[in-house]
């Protein structure tokens, strides 16, 4: 069935599977009940999805990119082939033996509507024209700016295109909450679609004017609005995108461009844009560009610690492509993690300058030596270096000194991975747990998520080891680990601790504590099994059910995991 139905519509569930990943995919199967008025047309299909919300996907079928998707829905808005997507292909794949009759269907309809229309007479169409406006309130705002554009009332356009950025209507409580910010998105990529109609009408100069006037608003408001999903940046980027277009086309003058841009970037209504200067390169030309280095300039001369600041003058310097200017820039202000220099380093490294950019992490470990804290990726591309170069006892040095003041599993792991290339594990591990257990007698009692000692020797698989220094010192979940790694080597032992540890889970309520519950039954029960005392976690069991036997929820999930 899976071959004829990817002959028909053309794609199967691999091909949903790889589009979607796993997890969107599983999510997706779960929402096959949940499709509704799905319309296949030659090359597309349309439907509605009921979630959290009811959404509006279409799936495009066919040309070169195969199958898209596009949903509503605000993961679908990042451009993601989200679970409703996968829901309607999936829907389709079902359906796909009756899809040539719906396309068939859908063209007879089309064929249909475009004679009955082409049918009517003026007074008819105009009729018809004004019961749509009547009832759609988005097709009358779209057909009253076009029609402005058309009569050149350029003031009527402008008023229109300022009422649908005007957050006011929606802040009912002097701001837009959650709830009203979709509403209000809307109406934003309305103002955006505006602005583009009018410079395909040849008023670019004109849309240009209205985009940054509309810009402003948005980046006045945007402080007032609760954008957690991003709908309402997702509208303003749409106008900063005509904003763009219709520089091209009207060929707006670059140094005012230039200082327009600037005045953007080093103000506070960014946010909501996010404007990238480099995309306007192209528009700006050598003179509008070297104005804004300009202006860069002057601004960071002012305020030398203004990230704004630093910011411009990065990407312009990055576009120039001077790699010595870049790293003379960064050098200024040095993060004491160690970022700065690793983006020295890659910098220096995509240059083709590798000796440079090894020097420069290098660096970045001696500068940072005495911090708790470092970024790692830099210790990792130190360590990389090494281990290109054949320096491997280089790179077991220095995660050695990383482990001194950093005593974590982590760091622990990478030691243990670096000593393990060098082949000088065995005594980096005697010392490292040495140093461990100095850490573990000191902070007795102290330590939150327990000893870092106990989570290294099972992370070696030393259960043995692990069980010799537990007492005292490992926390529950340290001690169920222990348990759940020794069930089989010492059931006695381990037996003990779930036992404890199911006492104390007889309080907690809730399905997060019921399922702990349950996987320490599931042990204790393994336990019994290999002690041959199957009897003893039977009576075990019936006298804990009978003192929770209240807790329905949990008399549920004990029946679902046979216990």
């Amino acid at each position: 069935m899976s071959g004829v139905a990817r002959k028909v519509v053309g794609f199967g569930e691999d091909d949903l599977r790889a589009l979607a990943g796993a997890r969107s995919y599983e999510r997706g199967l779960g929402y096959l009940d949940a499709v509704s008025g799905l319309e296949v047309g030659e090359g597309s299909v349309t439907a509605v999805v009921h979630g959290t919300d009811v959404y509006e996907v279409e799936l495009t079928l066919g040309g070169g990119d195969g199958i898209t998707g596009w949903c509503d829905c605000p993961y679908g808005q990042e451009g993601n082939f989200c679970k409703h997507c996968v829901a309607v292909g999936l829907s389709v794949l079902r359906r796909a033996k009756s899809i040539p009759h719906q396309r068939a269907a859908a063209r007879a309809r089309a064929s249909g509507l475009e004679a009955w229309l082409t049918a009517l007479s003026r007074d008819e169409l105009l009729a018809l024209v004004r019961e749509q406006l009547a009832e759609d309130r988005r097709l009358r705002r779209r057909l009253e700016l076009r029609a402005a554009a058309a009569r050149s009332d350029l003031g009527t356009v402008r008023d229109r295109i300022l009422a649908l950025i005007d957050p006011r209507p929606f802040a009912r409580y002097g701001y837009v909450e959650y709830a009203d910010a979709p509403g209000y998105a809307q109406q934003v990529a309305e103002a955006a679609d505006a602005l583009r109609a009018l410079t395909a009408d040849g008023r670019a100069a004109q849309a240009v004017g209205l985009a940054e006037e509309a810009i402003r608003v948005l980046g006045e408001a945007y402080g007032e609005i609760d954008d957690s999903d991003g709908v309402v940046g997702q509208a303003a980027a749409a106008v900063a995108e005509v904003h763009l277009e219709a520089c091209g086309v009207a060929r707006t003058d670059p140094e005012h461009l230039a200082e327009w841009l600037v005045g953007q970037v080093l103000g506070d209504s960014n946010d909501v844009t996010d404007l990238d200067l480099l995309d306007y390169a192209e528009v700006l030309g050598p003179s509008g560009l070297a104005r804004m280095r300009q202006l860069a300039a002057e601004a960071w001369r002012r305020r030398p610690s203004g990230w704004a600041e630093r910011y411009l003058m990065e990407r312009l310097v990055k576009a120039e492509g001077d790699v010595d200017a870049l790293v003379a820039l960064y050098a200024q202000d040095l993060d004491p993690s160690g970022a700065t220099h690793l983006r020295i380093a890659e910098e220096l490294e995509s240059a083709g300058r590798a000796d440079e950019a090894l020097a420069w992490a290098e660096r970045g470990l001696r500068d940072c030596a005495a911090e708790m804290h470092i970024d790692g990726r830099m210790v990792d591309y130190v360590c990389a270096g090494y281990a290109k170069a054949g320096r491997a006892a280089d790179a077991v040095a220095v995660r050695r000194d990383r482990f001194r003041v950093e005593r974590s599993l982590a760091a622990y792991r990478q030691l243990r991975s670096a000593a393990e290339a060098a082949e000088c594990w065995e005594a980096e591990r005697v010392a490292a747990l040495v140093a461990l257990r100095e850490d573990a007698r000191r902070e007795r009692g102290g330590w939150y998520g327990g000893p870092v000692l106990i989570d290294a020797l099972l992370d070696d698989g030393d259960v043995d080891a692990a069980w010799r220094e537990a007492a005292g010192l490992a926390d529950d979940r340290q001690w169920e680990r222990l348990a759940d790694l020794s069930r089989e080597t010492h059931p006695t032992e381990a037996l003990t601790v779930y036992l404890r540890l199911v006492e104390r889970l007889k309080e907690p309520t809730g399905d997060r504590a019921y399922e702990h519950l349950a996987r320490l039954l599931l042990g204790a029960r393994d336990c019994h099994r290999a002690l041959g005392t199957q009897e003893a976690f039977t009576d075990c069991l019936a006298g804990l059910r009978a003192e929770l036997k209240r807790r329905r929820k949990l008399m549920s999930i004990l029946d679902r995991y046979g216990l």
